[in-house]
Parts: structure tokens; sequence; C-alpha cells
């Protein structure tokens, strides 16, 4: 049955209503599974009958099912050949005709496909575009280009490949000369419009978007033809860098004009030709500078202007770093004027910075922490400020000192001028990047750092000043929090720890945001600054305070708003390990509240991430003790998440619940685990992406600790199931492995004896193709595991005869290639273990090995010599002391899957109780060879060389 457009279209409206949108959700997931979804879909888009919304709503849907449904992983079509055509057929045609927002979602859709299919499998497609050209309307100009540009902005951040530039060369060859001819009518198009408002403006955004596309096409490699009229595009560019019209200039402080936005992506472009085509672009770049140099100088204070000032910005910071310009600037006059003309007036606080900072708080702290889309001026004056340090740091230095000085001076009377003082005086102590892990770790040796925080803004930690001032101090602190000494530290932390109870929201969030990276901060040997014993008798009252602070608006959206404050509760629950467990019960009930109010509408995917992580880190340290109470308080807010599909919950909710199972001792899992069983195994759920890992995790987890229910609910075929699927893709076929680990661990093997040739048989056929290294790894490891477990009733016999059903010749061809090659690049001591004892089983007591391969038997023990040489020694923690710390700002949230670090698996020793292995070995073979009746030894004379047999006649005498 296809897609019904009234059905879809009712439920796209239902999506945008807070009270329906879950339910919508579902429905349209089924509406999905219908043919030709994806056409009914663009039919709504292209409905000017519907409103606007829904066509917008359709826009969205469509991106976001092209993204998960148009091809899988090895890149082959999910969609049947005659809808993938008939997309293409109408997309590009689409989106030219579509409202702005309409289609810039339908350009992100041509991306994905793009992704996938251009060039080879849409050779047609740069034909089609060019085909659409028009040198008398704008309008289509601009489609046409969007398109261009989503499709070619994918090269930005990629490395070379000769892939890439085979696509980059169909490009210049297809798209090149009618684009250069298109660039030439639009200039004279903007010179013959000038007067006419409309046309002017449609012209200026088809200009702007080839900015942007020169921009594409010359990011690996200058292309000959823009090689060949350099000139005359350089001119070009030149002529609307300084170009003015007052009918295109907007009167909106905040509303940048067309004009503006162009010579701002003019600058970018600029920056390029400077930094990676100075041999070439030398000899036009001169006037640019003066360019450069007078927009700035002239150029006002209004936020209309920001992203202009820093392109220009960033350009100049790329003239200081050749070797032909930077000279321009080694002059202490000149420095005085940057200093005083464009840094000063770029860092300055204006108006609209503090009504940021009163009005929109977490957008001042996002903005000023980590930069944003629009670059701030101040983040951009300061690394053009750098930049000249870097090449002249002496007179670079002495010019902003004078300045720092006299802002200073004033200061003691205006807090606007020592603000201004103090970020010049960042700008050029700090050397190098600001890391989010240990803030500055080189600074000037010019200046006194901890000279100046003494003198100049200990006091405002503490004293009664304005907010700004306040978050200055604080922001030196975390600035420079590498270069305090650990007894410097004790002082200076219980005056920022203080500032928690202000209450202005900017000032509270920096001190959470110093605490926490201050807890995360080590010293040259890897031991924290503050240790646990330091934190624990505050925890509490700071625990308390932060969550008062979340908790105060219980709006969802406004509750998780604030990620800066969850990362300092997890980070102090990380830090306190199993000292939080007399804090339990107050912390769960806090964080449980805090996941129910979440859920109604998710929106932070940077707060729940740090939220999950402080369950995770409270299971993980606490669970061995207060199991009981976890099960009880946790089961029914996570129950409730899986029972109404949040999905961006769901793979979090899974890994705290494995945690919590591997945390708990085997007497208080409850019976509710079994119940989760059931609906694990619903393959549905794996065929999300994101699913896979968090879902493997737990039933990996699961496996062991409900062992009997999963034999008598019949669940070893459904658990294959699973097997088999995740074996069958790229991306997921290692994680089959976790589970199948899990089966042989958990039973012996009547249990699994009639699935195991099937098994061997996937595996194999896998092996067959071109394995990657890791699932020839795995596999070995695999191996090793089954050889081990001898006294369970597997081992190697065991596996060589499950292996001669598959094949006769299976396991002879198989062993040396993927088992004997690949075990000396196992890294985990865990796994090193694991292979010494498979290999000393096999020598002991495999008969197959004993009395058919003998050539394989010496084989084994030349490695098994190997592997003693340096004998894995596995220590007994685990190694769970340092919780790794994932940047989160690289974690890819939404589609993908995030992985806690609280909850990420310990590499599990199977063999605990043999502690030291070499001693082991010895008592095993002397065992052996008294078993056996001398036959190991006779062995040894039989198959090794005399080398071999002196190294080894250490173990068995």
């Amino acid at each position: 049955m296809a897609a019904d457009i009234g059905q879809i279209s009712q439920l796209l409206n239902a999506t945008l209503d807070p009270a329906q949108h879950r339910k919508a959700e579902a429905a349209l997931k089924q509406e999905s599974a219908k043919p030709h979804y994806s056409l009914a879909l663009l039919n709504i888009v292209n409905s000017e009958s519907l409103p606007l919304n829904t066509r917008l709503s359709a826009a969205l849907a469509f991106k976001n099912f092209i993204r998960l449904n148009y091809v899988d992983e090895e890149g082959n079509y999910k969609l049947p050949q005659d809808e993938v055509a008939t997309i293409k057929e109408r997309l590009i045609g689409l989106m030219i005709a579509s409202p702005s927002n309409i289609q810039s979602q339908l350009g992100d859709a041509i991306s994905v496909i793009a992704d996938s299919d251009f060039w080879r499998r849409w050779e047609t497609l740069t034909q089609d575009l060019v085909s659409r050209f028009s040198t008398t309307d704008p309008k289509p100009n601009i489609g046409v280009l969007e398109v261009a540009h989503s499709i070619f902005s994918r090269w930005r951040p990629l490395f070379r490949t000769d892939e890439l530039y085979m696509e980059i060369n169909h490009v210049i060859e297809t798209f090149g000369q009618p684009f250069v001819q298109l660039l030439v009518a639009t200039d004279a198009k903007i010179t013959e419009n000038a007067s006419d408002k409309a046309a002017l403006h449609g012209w200026f955004e088809t200009l702007d978007l080839q900015i942007k596309i020169i921009y594409d096409m010359s990011c690996h490699d200058i292309p000959p033809i823009f090689d060949e009229n350099l000139g005359s595009i350089s001119e070009l560019l030149h002529k609307y860098l300084v170009y003015n019209n007052p009918l295109l200039q907007t009167d909106d402080e905040a509303e940048t004009s067309i004009v503006d936005t162009t010579k701002a992506n003019i600058c970018e472009l600029l920056q390029l030709l400077t930094t990676k085509y100075d041999e070439d672009f030398s000899k036009y770049c001169k006037p640019f500078i003066t360019s450069a140099w007078d927009l700035l100088s002239n150029v006002g204070t209004e936020t209309k202007y920001d992203t202009l000032v820093s392109k220009a910005l960033q350009f100049l910071t790329g003239v200081a770093k050749t070797k032909d310009h930077s000279e321009l600037f080694n002059n202490e006059d000149v420095l005085n004027q940057i200093v005083s003309k464009v840094v000063i007036p770029n860092v300055t606080l204006r108006e609209s910075d503090e009504e940021m900072f009163e009005d929109e708080p977490i957008e001042f702290i996002r903005r000023d922490l980590e930069g944003s889309d629009s670059d701030s001026r101040r983040k951009a004056a300061t690394d053009f400020l750098r930049e000249l340090q870097a090449k002249f740091e002496g007179p670079v230095t002495t010019v902003v000192s004078t300045y720092i000085n006299q802002y200073l001076s004033q200061g003691a009377t205006d807090w606007k001028a020592k603000d201004t003082a103090i970020y010049l005086f960042l700008s050029i102590a700090v050397k190098g990047a600001v890391t989010a892990s240990m803030g500055a770790k080189t600074v000037n040796p010019l200046v006194n750092v901890l000279e100046f925080f003494e003198q100049r803004i200990a006091s405002d930690l503490v004293g009664d000043v304005h907010p700004i001032s306040k978050v200055d101090a604080i922001k030196y602190l975390y600035t420079f929090r590498s270069q305090l000494s650990r007894e410097q530290w004790k002082q200076a932390f219980g005056p920022l720890v203080q500032n928690l109870n202000s209450d202005n929201y900017v000032v509270y969030t920096y001190a959470a945001i110093t605490v926490e990276r201050v807890l995360f901060l080590v010293d040259d040997n890897g031991s924290p600054v503050f240790p646990r014993t330091e934190i624990e008798p505050f925890a509490k009252d700071l625990l308390d305070h932060l969550f008062k602070l979340i908790e105060k608006d219980t709006n969802p959206a406004k509750l998780q708003e604030n990620e800066f404050l969850m990362r300092c509760v997890m980070r102090i629950l990380i830090v306190i390990k199993d000292g939080a467990q007399p804090l339990i019960d107050s912390v769960l009930t806090h964080l449980i509240l805090i996941t129910n109010v979440m859920k109604q509408n998710p929106s932070n995917p940077r707060f729940y991430y740090y939220h999950f992580e402080a369950i995770g880190a409270l299971v993980r340290h606490c669970a061995a003790n207060s199991a009981t109470t976890f099960n009880q308080k946790l089961w029914e807010p996570f129950h409730q998440i899986l029972m109404e599909d949040v999905s961006e919950f769901m793979p979090y909710v899974f890994q705290v619940l494995a945690q919590l199972l591997e945390s708990s001792p085997a007497d208080t899992i409850s019976d509710n685990y079994k119940s989760l069983l059931e609906p694990l195994l619903n393959t549905e759920l794996w065929k999300t992406r994101g699913n896979v890992p968090a879902c493997t995790r737990l039933l990996s987890a699961l496996v062991p600790k409900t062992g009997k229910a999963v034999v008598e609910n019949g669940k070893i075929e459904p658990i294959l199931g699973i097997f088999q699927m995740l074996l069958s893709g790229k991306k997921s076929e290692l994680y089959a492995f976790d589970v199948l680990d899990s089966l042989v661990k958990s039973f012996e093997p009547t249990v699994i004896n009639q699935y195991f040739t099937t098994i061997l048989q996937l595996i194999y056929t896998k092996l067959q193709g071109s394995p990657s290294e890791s699932l020839k790894l795995r596999f070995a490891r695999f191996f090793h595991l089954v050889s081990a477990r001898l006294e369970a009733g597997y081992g190697a016999d065991y596996f060589i005869g499950q292996s001669d059903q598959v094949d006769a010749n299976a396991f002879k061809s198989l062993y040396p290639a993927f088992v004997l090659q690949e075990t000396p690049k196992v890294v985990r001591p865990v796994d090193r273990k694991l292979a010494v004892i498979s290999f000393t089983k096999i020598l002991c007591d495999s008969e197959r090995f004993g009395k058919e391969f003998a050539k394989g038997w010496g084989n084994t023990c030349r490695f098994f010599l190997d592997l003693l040489a340096n004998p894995p020694t596995v220590s007994s923690t685990g190694g769970d002391e340092l919780i790794a710390e994932a940047d989160v700002d690289d974690i890819g949230f939404g589609m993908s899957f995030t992985a806690l670090n609280t909850c990420k698996p310990l590499a599990r020793d199977d063999f605990p109780h043999i502690v030291n292995v070499v001693t082991w070995v010895k008592e095993y073979m002397v065992a052996a060879n008294q078993r056996h009746h001398g036959a190991v030894e006779r062995c040894i004379g039989e198959r090794l060389t005399p080398e071999q047999q002196q190294a080894i006649t250490k173990y068995i005498n």
C-alpha cells in the first residue's frame, strides 16, 4: 500500500504540537515503511496549496528519511531503483523553485545523496546544474549555486585521496567554464542594476554564492581555470571588497546586509589564497591588505558587522603568517596603530555584549568559551594579536603593555576599562592554544601571570564588584589553571567555590565551569591536583547547591539549558568515587527528578550526556554496596523511558543498566532484568545504528546474569539471530563477537552444540572476503576463548571437530592465517593472557594437534614461547582507576552512538584465579606431562628445534 499524502500531511502538522509529537512521529515511522514515502514527501513540499509550515516539515522529514534510508553501510541503495531515479530527476528543480527555508533542507538532502552518488552514480548532476544558469534572472542561479555549494563544500575538511581529486576534476571540467562565464555576467548585472534594489539584491546573492564556490573549488588545489584568470578574479574580489551602495544597506543594527556578507566571504577566500597559494597570489595581495585595514579602521561597532570584522581580521592573521608580507607589521608605530585602531575597539565590551550578558546569559557563556558560528570580534582580534606576537614577541608585548597599564589606571573607577585591560593581558600572556583539558600550557616569558593575578585580579574574586569583573577574575583562573601550583590552588579554590553562591547566572556558571576543570586537572606526574580526600568533605554541599541551581526552573527546556552545571555534578561524582555512598539517596532523587522532567522534551544533548555520565559514575562506584537501592530507584524511570520510546535516552539507559548488572553482586539481580530480554531481542531496536553498541553492551551483560531464564524461555536462537544480523554489517561485525563471547562464557557446549557449526560457517564466510584487521583479531580472540575453556567442555578439539563439519580443510587453512599470525598483534594484557592459556592447553591436551597436526603443534609452540618471552600481567583493578575524558565537542550527538565513559566495559579477565601466568604454565605442563605419560616431552623432543627445546624445558622440568 503506497504512502498517503493527506495522512502524512496531518501527521507532519501533529509533530509540531508538543502534546502530540511523539505519537505523530511513531505513526510517521510506520508510514515511512510504505512504498514511495519519499516521493509523497516531495509532493507535499511541492504543493503550494498546503501551508508553508507543513511543506517545511515535509522537507525536514525528507532530509531525515534520506539520511537514514538512502544507502546502507556498503553504499548500496536501500530504496528501489525507480524511486532513486525519480528523486534525482525532481529534486534540483524543486529546490530551485522552493522558498529559502525549504531550500536549505532540500540542499542538505542533496548533499547526503551526493555523498554516496556523486559523481560516479550521478554524472549528469553538474551538467544539469549548468543548464539552469541564467544571465537574465538571478533566482534560478541562487537555487543552482546553493545546490552546487552544498555538494562542493563537502570537500573542505577532507584529506587528499585519488577518488576525491577525480571528483574535483570532474567538476572543474564540467562546471568550471560556465561558472566563470556566469561570474562575469553577474559582475555586469550588478553594475547594470546599480539603482534597482530588488535586482541588485538578487545578483549580489548570486555573487556571494559564487565566492563560496570559488573557495570550495580551490580548497585543495587552485583549478587551472582560476589560476589562468587569477589577475582578473583578484580585480573582481577587490572591487567588491570596497563596494558600497546605499540601496543595500540595512537600518537594523543586527541585520547584516548582503554586501557585508559577501565582503566577509571575500575575506575568507583571501585568507585561503594567502595561506595556501601565497606564491601565486602574493603579487596581488597588497591592495587587499590596505583595503582590509581601512575597512577595520572605519567599520562601526554594531553586531551586524561582527562576521565581516572577524573574517577581515582572520585574513590579516593569514597575512601575518606569510614571509613576504608579515614584515609590514614589524614596526612599533604600525603595531601601535594596530592595537589602538583595530585590536582595542574589537576587544572592548559593547552595549550589545552587556545586553547578551543580562538577557541571554547561556549564549554569552557559550560564545565566550567556545566561539560560535558568528565568530566573535574579540576572538579574531586576539588571534591576530597572538600571531603578531609569535613573530615579534618583544615589540608587541611592549606596545600592548603600555595600553594595559593605561586601562588599569582608568579601571580603578571604571570596570569596563579594567575588563579591556584584562582581555589585552590574556591576549598577550597566552602562547599557543588554550586547550579544553589544561587551559594555557605555555605563557609569554615577558609577563608575570601569577603576579598580575595577585595584584590586579584576586581581590575581584571575593570583592563587591560588577558581575562582569567577577567573571573576568574567574575566567583568568580558568585560563591559567595549569600555571598555578597545588599550594596556590589550595588558596584560590575556596574563593572560587564561593562564587557558586552568586545570584548572577554567568558568575555562578563560570564558577561551575572552572571548578569542574580544576577537579579534572592533573600535575606532571598524572596525579590529580585535588585528590578525592580533599573534595569529599564538602562534596555534599557542592552537589546540593548545583542541583538547586539546575532545578530552579522546572520547564524541560530551561532545566536542561545549562550543561556546565551538570558537567560539574558529573565531575564531582567521578572524583569522589565510592565516597558518594552516604549521598546516594539524595543524589539519585535529584538525578531521577531531572530525568523525568527532561524526557518530556529532550532538547540539549550535552546536558543529558553529562547527566547520564553522572548516573553512570554513581552506579559504577557504588552499586557493589547499594545494588538494591539502585534497582528500586532507577527501574521505574528507566522502564518508562523504554516504554515511551524516548529514543534520545535509550542508548544511555542501556549502558547504565549494563553497568548496574556488572557492578551488582549476583544475589541482588532483580527479576526486572529478565523482563528486558524479550524487548531487547526485538530486531527493530537493532536497526537504529545508534542503538547497536548500547544494546550489545546490555545483552552481553544480561546473558551471563540471567542464563537460566535464557535457556528456559528458548532465547538462545533469537540471541544468535542478533549475532548473525550484527555479523552481516561492516560497522557492526565486531559487536557480533561480544554477543558470541557472552554465550560461550555463560553456557556449556550442550546448550549451543546444535548451533556451533552454523556459527563457524557464518564467521568463515566473513573471513573469506577481505576481512578488516580488527575482525581477524576478534576471531583469534574468540578461538582462544573456546580453546581455553577446556574444563567447561570446549577446547581446541571441540573447535576443530565443529570446523570439520563446515569443511574438512577449514581449520587447517584458517588456524595458521587467522590464529597464529594474528595472536602476536593482540595488545590488551587480558587477551594476551587468554592466548597463553589457550596455547598451553593446545600443547598439553589437544589430541588432534598431538596426532594430526605435528607441524601445527611446533608452530604453536614457537608463538607460545614468543608470548612467554614477555609474559602478560593483568592488574587486579582491571584498569578502573582513570576514567578517560571524552571531549564532548568531538562526540557526534544525534544519529550516532555516544559512549558513556563511566559505563565503558572493563577488559574482563576470564581466568582471574590464574595470578602468575608463568607459574601456572609450569604447573600445568608438568601435570599434563604426567597425565599423558610423558607425551608432552616426547612431542618436544620430536617436533622442536634444539633452541626451542632448550627454551621450553624450563617450563616442564
